[in-house]
């Protein structure tokens, strides 16, 4: 049976829907020799080429989504590739038969914590969408005086740059002399969101880990640089988010 050409080679492991749609326009993947085009009907009968590459599909190809958790360590970044040589997530996970890790969102080189990686980027990107509307839940230690007022503000919202951005809650926790820890959730993936939050009622962020996303929590006894396969039940659960 012949279907669209991005949903067979994402099924394949050959990335997301949308990103084979890119390639596509790109003029980046053929057919039986052809060029191929958006929208186009397949199967794994036909021979691809990706980027010059050759890929052959069968039904022994197709693949079970995994999804694994991941205890990023502060100076790993969460790119595929770093220029400047730098540690990346990528390093530690498994190596996969077919297809590549896809990660669902990122977390910036001085953040750690959990992070989610899987072979289908179709639920990747379908967890990342701002439509999914899924919980973020971090603790950080924050330096500066935190009033009942800044945090009214955060849960209220604040426009950033960006937009508007808001914690959907604020839980307050252990006290130095100088600072304070706090847990948040945030329903949103921006750039730095959580930081910025903060810097912009004059505070500092001394320490940020992200502990939940939607309904996986970081193990306590999952180490920096470690990670685990969820279970075909919880990648069930993950996928009707």
């Amino acid at each position: 049976m012949k279907q669209r050409i991005h949903k067979v080679l994402a099924d394949h492991g050959h990335g997301s829907r949308r990103g084979i749609e890119q390639l596509i326009r790109q003029n980046k993947v053929e057919v039986n020799g052809e060029v191929a085009k958006i929208g186009q009907l397949v199967s794994e009968k036909d021979s691809f080429k990706i980027e010059g590459k050759n890929i052959v599909l069968s039904r022994k190809g197709l693949i079970n989504t995994r999804v694994l958790m991941y205890n990023k360590r502060v100076g790993e970044v969460s790119t595929r590739n770093d220029p400047e040589n730098r540690p990346t997530v990528f390093d530690n996970l498994p190596s996969l038969n077919s297809g590549r890790w896809v990660s669902v969102g990122r977390l910036d080189i001085n953040t750690s914590g959990l992070m989610l990686f899987t072979n289908k980027g179709e639920l990747a990107n379908q967890l990342m969408h701002p439509s999914s509307m899924i919980e973020r839940e971090y603790v950080a230690r924050i330096h500066g005086l935190v009033t009942k007022k800044v945090v009214e503000k955060l849960v209220n919202g604040v426009k950033l740059e960006d937009g508007l951005a808001r914690f959907t809650d604020v839980q307050e926790g252990q006290k130095g002399k100088t600072n304070q820890w706090f847990a948040m959730v945030i329903m949103e993936g921006r750039t730095r969101e959580v930081r910025r939050l903060w810097e912009s009622q004059g505070l500092r962020v001394s320490r940020l880990k992200r502990v939940r996303f939607g309904n996986v929590f970081l193990p306590s006894g999952l180490k920096g640089g470690a990670w685990k396969e969820l279970s075909q039940e919880d990648v069930l659960s993950i996928e009707h988010l």
